[in-house]
């Protein structure tokens, strides 16, 4: 009897940490991460590879409609409502001549930078490792085919047999 009121008690705390938002949600941005910088340098007369430089590739770009790209970005804040925005391109003839929308103007850089603190940065140049073994290294190791007895002394491939 013990042992069942302590689970109900264990039961009860745990549903209503659920309930209080105790468990962690993260900011979710997905899309493409647009800034000023970016959208600032379109200039109309552009032509469709001059953006895809820039802008990068278009989140939609539809086989029937060649001249029009749209970006397309979603944010959501720790599980909140989803916030979606949407900056579209429009082409005649390979030459950008519209451009509509809304983007994450400042968001967008602070997600980046929020992202960063939270990456380990590990050091790029590193030579030791598993699969980073010299062939000096496998010497010193004696293991099979090292060229070296017991002792360190070569070893021969010749049998003294008469």
């Amino acid at each position: 009897m013990q042992k069942l009121i302590t689970l109900l008690v264990f039961a009860v705390l745990a549903l209503s940490m659920a309930g209080c938002h105790f468990v962690y949600t993260p900011d979710v941005q997905q899309g493409n991460l647009l800034d000023k910088d970016m959208v600032g340098q379109l200039k109309p007369g552009m032509t469709k590879r001059q953006v895809l430089v820039l802008m990068g590739t278009p989140s939609v770009s539809t086989p029937f409609d060649q001249s029009r790209w749209d970006y397309v970005s979603t944010q959501q804040h720790r599980g909140g409502p989803i916030k979606l925005r949407t900056f579209t391109l429009t082409f005649n003839n390979d030459t950008l001549v519209r451009t509509q929308g809304d983007f994450f103007a400042q968001d967008a850089v602070q997600l980046v930078k929020d992202s960063k603190k939270y990456h380990a940065s590990y050091p790029v140049n590193e030579t030791k490792g598993d699969k980073n073994t010299s062939a000096d290294d496998k010497k010193d190791a004696g293991g099979f085919g090292s060229g070296t007895d017991s002792s360190g002394a070569p070893a021969s491939s010749s049998s003294s047999g008469n």
